[in-house]
């Protein structure tokens, strides 16, 4: 990559695809955004604010507890449903839609939970700071399919995105997807074995059931509605 290929703040350019607002926020959800988000964050993620990609420090957010990563938490539901089940490990979420980091800090309070953080962003710019080999588990739960195929490219289940997922993610930690799109099912199966993750499933079962610790989340709920099916992939790092 040339100077030429780089943002004037030294940010490598990448395309986003998705939203990062919707319609108007509630003036609760501001509030949120404004007291609560920040004092959430896992640390210095933006390119502005960490332009020598200098390493998260864990142990000062976590203390030393198992690293779980949620992308693209969607409405919050599902994050929130871990951190309040699993006490012990510390949780970071990544969703760069500010309408969905306003539901979930909203959820945050109310569930009161306090091993969670938030960077409300572009996964690729924490991928950027995370240790090699910090993340135990990952879960990646009903992607934007994008479902025209000229689009594909823009899923997140391609090498760019998984390689730098691979490297952050522990050997032999767990890589879970979710998804009721049938060719997104094809493209996870062909790339994330490629990206250096191997699947886990002896039977039909293993992609039919949900994992025990699962949450239905507003997502599956209209899948479901429309008659489609849900696909529960698992993977373990190489």
């Amino acid at each position: 990559m040339t100077n030429d290929d780089r943002h004037p703040s030294g940010a490598p350019w990448r395309n986003f695809y998705g939203r990062f607002k919707g319609k108007g926020l509630r003036k609760s959800q501001e509030a949120y955004l404004e007291e609560d988000l920040a004092g959430l964050s896992p640390g210095p993620v933006s390119w502005e604010d960490n332009p020598s990609r200098v390493p998260l420090d864990l142990e000062a957010v976590f203390s030393g507890k198992p690293l779980w990563l949620e992308i693209g938490f969607g409405g919050g539901e599902h994050l929130v449903h871990q951190a309040a089940l699993h006490p012990e490990v510390g949780l970071i979420g990544c969703e760069p839609y500010i309408n969905g980091v306003a539901m979930l800090l909203g959820q945050v309070r109310e569930a009161g939970v306090t091993n969670l953080r938030v960077h409300p962003g572009d996964v690729r710019d924490l991928f950027d700071v995370l240790p090699d080999g910090c993340v135990e588990k990952a879960f990646l739960n009903y992607p934007d399919p994008w479902p025209k195929k000229r689009h594909h490219r823009r899923r997140f289940v391609t090498q760019d995105h998984l390689q730098p997922l691979h490297r952050v993610m522990a050997k032999g930690a767990e890589f879970r997807v979710a998804t009721d799109i049938p060719d997104y099912v094809r493209q996870t199966m062909m790339e994330v074995p490629r990206a250096g993750f191997e699947w886990l499933a002896e039977g039909p079962a293993d992609w039919r059931t949900p994992w025990r610790d699962w949450l239905s989340t507003r997502y599956e709920q209209k899948a479901l509605r429309e008659g489609r099916i849900p696909h529960y992939m698992t993977f373990k790092r190489r």
